[in-house]
């Protein structure tokens, strides 16, 4: 499937968390931004220099107004071990069949790496900002904390009338 674009509906979904509980995307929304990052794998150094990066900016995004949810391909044990030795505060997903990597256009290259991707989701479900990089893992967070601040002045701008 071809990726969500910005300002195009980002598809809903359940899955497990690493506690094995089911997560589903359209309930987070109801109640706030999520950003959503699909990742690799845990415990590489790419992956863990983004999921640290995300974990160093937490506060900022619950601040304002965000949830951080993290996805790849590793079992609920993996990302519990690796959640527990970074203390990773935000949600990990287990999608081992790769249905939502596949839902958000996630593709594969060489033939075991997958795209690092960011998507800023609005509480609306529309998609506000994508951003790509196998390499720059911190530009993850620098693209996606502005627009989520833009996102929640929007909402709590004062009307004029």
């Amino acid at each position: 499937m071809p990726r969500p674009n910005v300002d195009e509906r980002a598809p809903d979904f359940i899955l497990q968390n690493a506690g094995a509980k089911p997560f589903r995307l359209g309930e987070v929304l109801a109640q706030k931004v999520v950003v959503l990052y699909f990742y690799p794998k845990d415990e590489t150094s790419g992956c863990t220099v983004e999921a640290c990066a995300f974990r160093d900016a937490y506060e900022d995004f619950v601040a304002a107004g965000a949830e951080v949810v993290g996805v790849s391909r590793d079992d609920a044990a993996s990302h519990t071990q690796f959640a527990a030795h970074y203390n990773l505060p935000f949600t990990l997903l287990s999608d081992i069949g790769g249905t939502v990597h596949a839902l958000y256009g996630i593709q594969t290259r060489l033939g075991i790496l997958h795209d690092r991707v960011t998507f800023v989701i609005d509480r609306s479900g529309i998609v506000r900002s994508v951003f790509t990089s196998m390499v720059d893992m911190r530009g993850h967070i620098q693209s996606s904390l502005p627009v989520v601040r833009k996102l929640v002045d929007a909402v709590t701008v004062p009307s004029t009338t």
